[in-house]
Parts: structure tokens; C-alpha cells; sequence
């Protein structure tokens, strides 16, 4: 009888899902810039908007496939007005990250990561490997949807229809 629930122990644990559900305190730490300079921590950023619905979309102003993304991104907006739209850019570069935004009109809260997409305890912590990431924050801070790659995709309608 101790095998078989050591058994199904075992199974139960490598089944369930290992993604994080609340951001690391270094990843919170994670310094970003407003387009006015401001300088911030993640967690400021995110307190600022506690209580409320948060996508996040990773992205950069030279990256096809972010661009290819915005289009589902601005229907999402408009499907869901509630949702704080928070873009965390990798760009390098701040004239070409605030540039991106006006050439492709990109509505909602804007915040770089200064140093880009390789380095960092932010990146670090959701393992950053490919752009456009996009995450579901729900209005209780916790991570609903950890890690999305396309704005199509249908888990992002699902978490943001979720209630709490």
C-alpha cells in the first residue's frame, strides 16, 4: 500500500504545473524606465496598478514577430477595456523603443528594461528566450498565465476572462 501512494505521489508531482503564480522578490527588483526617464522597480510598476487586471507583453521595437502580434493585441484592448495593458520593452536603445511605440501606435503603459532581453532578474526569472512573452496578472497579483508567445493565443482570452 506504501508503494502504490509513493506512486502516485511521484506521478501527482511531476504532473502539475511548475510555473511560477507570484514574481520573485529579484525579479520585482527589476529597475525600468517610463518615457519621461522616471526610474522605477517592477513592483512599484505593478502596485501602481494592484487590484486591477494586467497583461503584460515583452517586446522590443525590432522584433517581427511583436509586430505581427499587435494587431491581436489592440483587438484584446477592445475586447477587454478593463485590463491594464503593461508593455515591458528589451530595447536597448530608448530612441528606437519610443520610436517603435509611435510608429506602430501603441496604446497603453510603457516601461523599458534596460538591459535588454539576455540580462537581468526579471528576464532571468520568467527564462526570456523569445519575444513577443506575454503574462496574465490577475487583479489579486498573482501570475494567471506565465508564458504566452503569440497574442492569438487562446489562453490569454481565457485568462482575462477569469474571474477572481
Amino acid at each position: 500500500m506504501k508503494k502504490i501512494a509513493l506512486v502516485f505521489i511521484i506521478l501527482f508531482v511531476s504532473c502539475t504545473n511548475n510555473e511560477p503564480i507570484q514574481f520573485s522578490e529579484l525579479a520585482l527588483e527589476e529597475v525600468v524606465f517610463d518615457l519621461n526617464k522616471n526610474q522605477f522597480e517592477l513592483k512599484e510598476v505593478l502596485q501602481h496598478f494592484a487590484g486591477k487586471k494586467i497583461l503584460i507583453d515583452v517586446w522590443a521595437s525590432w522584433c517581427g514577430d511583436c509586430i505581427r502580434g499587435l494587431p491581436a493585441v489592440s483587438a484584446l484592448q477592445k475586447e477587454f477595456p478593463e485590463v491594464v495593458f503593461l508593455f515591458l520593452s528589451v530595447d536597448t536603445g530608448k530612441e528606437a523603443w519610443k520610436n517603435g511605440i509611435q510608429r506602430f501606435q501603441i496604446k497603453g503603459k510603457h516601461f523599458n528594461l534596460p538591459k535588454g532581453m539576455k540580462v537581468g532578474t526579471f528576464v532571468d526569472f520568467i527564462d526570456l528566450s523569445w519575444i513577443p512573452r506575454y503574462m496574465v496578472i490577475n487583479e489579486l497579483g498573482m501570475i494567471t498565465l506565465f508564458n504566452a508567445t503569440k497574442a492569438s493565443d487562446s489562453r490569454l482570452q481565457k485568462a482575462l476572462k477569469k474571474a477572481i
